[in-house]
C-alpha cells in the first residue's frame, strides 16, 4: 500500500471537520501507519431508524470516503443491535424501539445508498449485532462496571431529562456502553461522527482503555443544515435532499438555497479544498465571480455524484428552460444601456429607478423585493455583474432589463 506522507493525509482528513480529539494522536497513528505500511481502522456507525438517507448524513460518509481514498480499510458499521434501544442524542424522552423487521428492512435501504460515495470494493460493512448480541449477562454486567452512572448523566440529554423530571429508560443508559464496545469489538483506530455523538465517540476512548486497547482518536464533523440555512437537514422539517430525490428536484433545491449556504454545502458536501471555496467567494464579492454561476456548478457537482454526469447536465438544461419560463417579462419592458460590467446594487437601483429614497430602495430589498434573474439579493452592497445583460425586478410587476454596451 502507498500511503501518502502523514502531513498530506492530515490535511485532507482535517478538511471540514469540527474537532479532532485529540489532533497529536491522530497524527501519530497516520506516522506508524506509513512507516508500517498498515492501513488505520475507521470506524462510523448508523443505525437503520429510517429507510432514506439525505445529505446531510453524506457529510460523514464523504468523510470516510477520504479516509477510504488514502488507503485505510473503512468500516460502515450498520447499528441492528443498537437500533433495539434507539439512539437517545438530542431526544427529550425515550425513543420508540424499532422492530427487527423495520430494521432489516431499513438496513438494506441504507447499504444500497452509502455505495454512492463509498467505494463498495474497499468497504467493509459490519453489524453490531455480531458482537453485542453474544454478550452474556456476565459480560454486560463486566462492561457496566467500566463507567460510572454520574459520568453518564453528564451528558446534556440525560441531565436535562432528569432536572426536569422526564423519564430515562435504563436502556438508554447502555447506548453509549454499546458503541463503545463496538469499538472494542473492531479495535478501532479512529471513530467518526456528527458534533452531536462526542459524548458517544469520548466513552468509546474511555472503554477501549479499560480493554487494554489503545484508545480511538475521535474524528467529528458539522451538522449539516437544511435547505432554511438554520435548522438541521430533516426529513420531518421538510428542509432536505434526499440521496434518491430526482435529479431534476435535486438540482432546484440546490439553486434555492442562499450565497451563503452554498459555499457551506461546497465545504462539507463536495472535495474542493477550503482554499479553493474561499477563493471563489473572495471573488464573488468583488464581483469577479456570478454566485449563480458557483451555484450551477455545485448542483451539476451533487446530481452528478449520485445520479452521473448525463443526468446533471439535463437536470441544469432543464432547470434554466423552466426557470426561464417562469421570469419572461413584459414585451414594453424598460431596457437601460450601462458601460460597466459591475455595479453594486443599490446603485444599479438608483440609476435604474426614479421617484424613489436610498432608504426606501433598501428598505425594498432588505423585504426580499428585488430580484436579479429571479434571485432575490437581500444585501444592498452585493456586487452585481452583468455578463451581457440582466432582469431586473422590484416587486411583482416592475422589471428592466439592464444591458451592457
Amino acid at each position: 500500500m502507498n500511503f501518502k506522507k502523514p502531513e498530506e493525509q492530515f490535511e485532507l482528513i482535517k478538511k471540514g471537520a469540527e474537532e479532532i480529539i485529540p489532533e497529536d494522536e491522530l497524527f501519530k497513528k497516520l506516522e506508524r501507519s506509513y512507516k508500517k505500511k498498515k492501513p488505520l481502522t475507521i470506524k462510523a456507525g448508523f443505525d437503520p431508524t429510517a429507510p432514506d438517507i439525505h445529505l446531510g448524513h453524506t457529510v460523514l460518509l464523504r468523510k470516510m470516503k477520504h479516509f477510504q481514498d488514502l488507503g485505510h480499510k473503512v468500516v460502515f458499521l450498520i447499528g441492528d443491535f443498537t437500533a433495539l434501544i434507539g439512539d437517545p442524542t438530542g431526544r427529550n424522552k425515550t425513543r420508540k424501539p424499532l422492530t427487527k423487521e423495520e430494521i432489516l428492512k431499513n438496513t438494506e435501504t441504507y447499504k444500497k445508498q452509502v455505495f454512492k460515495i463509498l467505494d463498495p470494493e474497499k468497504t467493509v460493512v459490519d453489524f453490531n449485532s455480531r458482537w453485542l448480541g453474544e454478550l452474556t449477562l456476565e459480560d454486560t454486567i463486566y462492561l457496566t462496571s467500566k463507567y460510572t452512572v454520574a459520568r453518564i448523566l453528564e451528558r446534556d440529554d440525560f441531565s436535562n431529562r432528569y432536572k426536569n423530571g422526564i423519564s430515562i429508560s435504563l436502556h438508554e443508559l447502555l447506548y453509549p456502553l454499546c458503541q463503545a464496545y463496538d469499538s472494542v469489538a473492531l479495535k478501532a483506530d479512529v471513530e467518526l461522527g456528527g458534533t452531536d455523538q462526542k459524548f458517544n465517540l469520548l466513552v468509546g476512548r474511555e472503554i477501549q482503555r479499560e480493554y487494554g486497547q489503545e484508545p480511538q482518536a475521535i474524528l467529528t464533523m458539522p451538522i449539516l443544515e437544511g435547505l432554511d440555512g438554520v435548522n438541521k437537514m430533516s426529513k420531518s422539517l421538510g428542509n432536505y435532499i434526499g440521496v434518491y430525490d430526482p435529479p431534476s428536484e435535486m438540482f432546484g433545491k440546490i439553486m434555492s438555497i442562499t450565497d451563503e449556504l452554498m459555499y457551506r454545502y461546497y465545504l462539507l458536501l463536495t472535495d474542493h479544498s477550503e482554499r479553493e471555496i474561499n477563493g471563489w467567494k473572495i471573488k464573488a464579492e468583488k464581483g469577479e465571480i456570478n454566485p449563480k454561476n458557483l451555484k450551477v456548478q455545485l448542483g451539476k457537482e451533487i446530481v452528478r455524484d449520485f445520479w452521473g454526469e448525463k443526468e446533471a447536465e439535463k437536470a441544469a438544461e432543464e432547470f434554466e428552460r423552466v426557470f426561464s419560463k417562469k421570469n419572461e417579462i413584459p414585451e414594453d419592458t424598460p431596457v437601460i444601456s450601462v458601460k460597466e460590467d459591475k455595479f453594486r446594487l443599490l446603485d444599479l437601483l438608483k440609476s435604474s429607478v426614479s421617484g424613489l429614497s436610498s432608504s426606501e430602495l433598501k428598505r425594498l430589498i432588505k423585504a426580499g423585493s428585488v430580484s436579479i434573474n429571479g434571485e432575490k439579493i437581500l444585501d444592498p452592497g452585493k456586487n452585481i455583474i452583468i455578463d451581457k445583460e440582466i432582469i431586473l425586478k422590484i416587486g411583482k410587476k416592475r422589471f428592466f432589463k439592464i444591458v451592457k454596451k
